[in-house]
């Protein structure tokens, strides 16, 4: 795999937890654990896409 197909992968998966965090912040009353749980996945995916990318 390359770096760009696996940078373009990190991408999609990052994009997929942020509707994710998007759908479960709309409930009326959300789950805080699975929100952070979200937001922690999101974060490191957007590191690594930033370390690949460097």
């Amino acid at each position: 795999m390359t770096y760009q197909s696996r940078i373009e992968s990190l991408k999609s998966r990052h994009s997929r937890i942020d509707k994710q965090i998007s759908s479960e912040g709309g409930r009326p009353r959300p789950d805080e654990r699975v929100l952070m749980c979200l937001k922690l996945q999101k974060l490191r995916l957007k590191e690594e896409i930033e370390r690949l990318s460097a």
